[in-house]
């Protein structure tokens, strides 16, 4: 019960019903917790330009390949970002739209 004792049970139970699973919730979670590094979007948005290697995106964000590589490995292992090789040369893109589609507005929404 809220403070003034009102529950609107019709409600309650119409959005008990459409909320999703608590497991895909959790997953959601997580997912928006790889977003919450500042060092992870800026690698984000420049993979929404561009296909880039380690070498270009840690000259790109001034920081060491090591640091980039470690992000990297982070935003893989969320299925954000997928990798190819060609030759000795590693090659990072975002994994689909969806991906570039979260980012583009959560940059909307802050810009407004």
């Amino acid at each position: 019960m809220d403070g003034n004792g009102c529950i609107h049970d019709d409600v309650v139970k119409k959005v008990a019903a459409e909320m999703p699973d608590i497991d895909k919730l959790y997953e959601t979670a997580e997912l928006l917790k790889v977003f919450g590094d500042s060092t992870r979007i800026r690698i984000i948005a420049a993979l929404c330009k561009s296909e880039m290697c380690v070498c270009d995106i840690a000259s790109l964000l001034e920081m060491t390949q090591s640091a980039i590589s470690h992000q990297l490995r982070v935003l893989k292992q969320a299925r954000l970002v997928s990798s190819r090789r060609d030759g000795k040369t590693i090659y990072y893109s975002l994994c689909d739209d969806h991906v570039e589609t979260i980012y583009s507005y959560a940059l909307e929404h802050v810009m407004e």
